[in-house]
C-alpha cells in the first residue's frame, strides 16, 4: 500500500516543516502527542483483520513485576514502592507474523514517516530492530487484561490503536514522576500513585489514533479491559543505533521464543 492510502495526509502533512515543528513543540512540552484518525479507516480495518486472522499465534502471558521493570531490591522490604508488584497480562503477535503486504509494515518502513518521527523525537536517525521479532508488535488485551503501572526503559514509544475496547482499557499516566538519568526514583510519589492517592491523566483513543509517549520518567499503565471486545494496539519500535537486537532473554520473556 502507498502511504497516502494509509495515512490521512491532508490532516497530517508529514513532510511539511511547519507541521513537524508544531508536533515537536507539543511533544517536547507535554511528553505526549495524540493524532486521531491518523490512519485511514480502510487501512485500520485491514490491520485489524490481519490481527484476528493470526490471533491463534498470539503469545499470551500474565506476570508480576515492579514499577521499575527490574528485579526486587533486597535493600527494601516487599511492601516498599521499589519492590511492590503489579500485574500485567496481554498477548502479542511479533514482527515475523505481520504480513509483508500489511499497511503496518508499509507505514513502519515509509521514509517520510520515519523522517517525521526523527524530527518530532529529536533523533538523527531511527532504525529497525536487528532481530526478527521486535520491530512491529501487535498487542492484544482481552476482558480483564491490563498493563500494570511502570516506567519505560526506552526514551519514547510509538503506538497505533487498531481496535479499542468497549469500555475500560484507558491509558493512564502521571508526568515527570522520577528523573532516571539523575538516579532519583522518587519512591514516595510512586507509592502515592500505587495507593490511588494521586490524580492521573487519562487518554482514551479511537481506532486509527497514533500516539507518541515519553514514558521513561512518567509512570503509566493500561487499565483493565472491562468489555468483551479485545483491545488491539500496534507498537512501532525503533532504535537510535543500527544493529540493535533485544537480548535472547528479553525475547523469551516477551515473546516466548527467540526467533
Amino acid at each position: 500500500m502507498k502511504l497516502d492510502e494509509i495515512v490521512n495526509l491532508n490532516a497530517y502533512p508529514l513532510a511539511d516543516p511547519t507541521f513537524r515543528a508544531t508536533c515537536k513543540e507539543t511533544y517536547d512540552a507535554t511528553g505526549l502527542l495524540s493524532m486521531p484518525q491518523f490512519v485511514k479507516p480502510d487501512a485500520i480495518t485491514a490491520i485489524r483483520d490481519e490481527g484476528h486472522a493470526n490471533e491463534d499465534k498470539v503469545y499470551a502471558k500474565t506476570e508480576q513485576h515492579t514499577v521499575y521493570l527490574s528485579a526486587p531490591d533486597p535493600a527494601f522490604g516487599p511492601d516498599h514502592p521499589r519492590n511492590r508488584l503489579v500485574t500485567s497480562s496481554k498477548g502479542c503477535i511479533t514482527d515475523d507474523l505481520i504480513p509483508k503486504e500489511s499497511a503496518l509494515r508499509a507505514l513502519y518502513d515509509a521514509e517520510v514517516f520515519r523522517d517525521f518521527l526523527c524530527e518530532v523525537l529529536g533523533e538523527a536517525e531511527l532504525y529497525e530492530y536487528a532481530d526478527p521479532l521486535s520491530s512491529i508488535n501487535l498487542h492484544f488485551a482481552k476482558t480483564g487484561q491490563e498493563l500494570g503501572w511502570h516506567f519505560d526503559n526506552s526514551s519514547f514509544a510509538i503506538t497505533l490503536m487498531v481496535q479499542p475496547p468497549e469500555q475500560g482499557g484507558q491509558f493512564e499516566y502521571v508526568e515527570n514522576v522520577r528523573d532516571a538519568d539523575a538516579g532519583d526514583m522518587n519512591f514516595a510519589a510512586v507509592g502515592e500513585i500505587l495507593d490511588g492517592k494521586t490524580p492521573v491523566k487519562e487518554l482514551v483513543v479511537e481506532a486509527g489514533t497514533l500516539v507518541f509517549f515519553r514514558g521513561r520518567n512518567s509512570m503509566h499503565r493500561v487499565a483493565p479491559n472491562e468489555g468483551t471486545r479485545t483491545r488491539m494496539l500496534a507498537v512501532l519500535a525503533y532504535n537510535t543505533e543500527p544493529g540493535v537486537s533485544l537480548s535472547e532473554e528479553a525475547r523469551m520473556t516477551f515473546y516466548g521464543r527467540t526467533g
